[in-house]
């Protein structure tokens, strides 16, 4: 909850703010304390809430009917391969009732929230079938409503993302020796900033909507990814950078050709370790080497 005020104190001028959690977020006093007049509440359900009418919060859910579906892609993890996902989807609203135990008891007895269900029915053989049941102050009324909230709640894989470039996947600043807490503020600070560019690279790859690159370089770093470009081009029509020049995308195939990818629409697409190797290799031939 901590983060979440702090959020809601900093966005205070933003028009609307969702706080998205994983399960550890579903508990009733964070459901009662954080929403404000802007501010949304968006988590995965963990438990099965006792309901002001006598019902559970699964037996509600589960009297509700599937009314329709889609398709999603399921980004890789260490854990699960990349796949597509063909989801059936259901939504409603319950009104959680506040909990019989000391601490809450100032709280407001009932809190009405909108679900949302979306579950993978027929998963392919081997696969954890995906069931999401998501509980948020957002209204949901409609089915467009409903994919919306999906669609904020999977923007949380972004920043699982992040995190990994800042750790496993690129940086490792938990390897880090720094000692003081104002060292690691400003080195985390720092960190932060690269992991959020090999994201937005990441992102770039695949994306069909052209952002300029002065979303990330500036006008020297783009003048510098031109002359790199020209030594980038193979021979064949696979070994070209076919994106629009100057644009993210056209700047995320040439980081991920100098972080080792080969190009070639038979190997894996460039990740987050391939885009750190590229960049700390582009930094290098822009600015020259450096100790930070």
């Amino acid at each position: 909850m901590t983060a979440a005020e702090q959020g809601r104190d900093v966005l205070a001028d933003a028009r609307m703010i969702t706080v998205v959690n994983d399960r550890e977020g579903d508990f009733f006093a964070h459901w009662a304390l954080t929403p404000a007049e802007n501010v949304h509440l968006l988590s995965r359900a963990m438990h099965d809430h006792a309901l002001v009418d006598g019902d559970t919060l699964y037996q509600a859910v589960e009297r509700s009917r599937f009314c329709d579906n889609a398709v999603i892609d399921l980004p890789q993890r260490m854990d699960r391969r990349g796949r597509q996902a063909h989801l059936s989807m259901r939504f409603g609203t319950v009104v959680l009732k506040r909990p019989q135990r000391p601490g809450v008891t100032d709280l407001a007895e009932g809190i009405k929230l909108s679900f949302v269900e979306v579950v993978e029915l027929h998963p392919p053989r081997g696969a954890e079938p995906i069931r999401w049941l998501l509980l948020t102050t957002h209204p949901v009324a409609t089915v467009k409503d409903a994919w919306q909230i999906v669609s904020w709640y999977r923007q949380r894989w972004i920043i699982e993302q992040l995190f990994r470039s800042l750790k496993s996947q690129g940086l490792r600043i938990e390897d880090s020796q720094i000692e003081s807490a104002e060292g690691l503020i400003k080195l985390v600070a720092v960190a932060t900033r690269a992991a959020c560019i090999v994201i937005q690279l990441v992102q770039a790859r695949n994306s069909g909507e052209e952002l300029p690159a002065e979303f990330v370089f500036t006008a020297e770093e783009i003048e510098t990814l031109r002359a790199i470009n020209k030594t980038m081009k193979g021979r064949t029509e696979l070994q070209k950078n076919h994106h629009r020049p100057n644009t993210l995308a056209w700047a995320a195939w040439i980081i991920a050709k100098l972080g080792g990818w080969t190009g070639y629409a038979s190997h894996r697409p460039p990740g987050p370790i391939t885009f750190h190797t590229g960049m700390a290799r582009f930094q290098i031939l822009a600015n020259g080497p450096t100790n930070v």
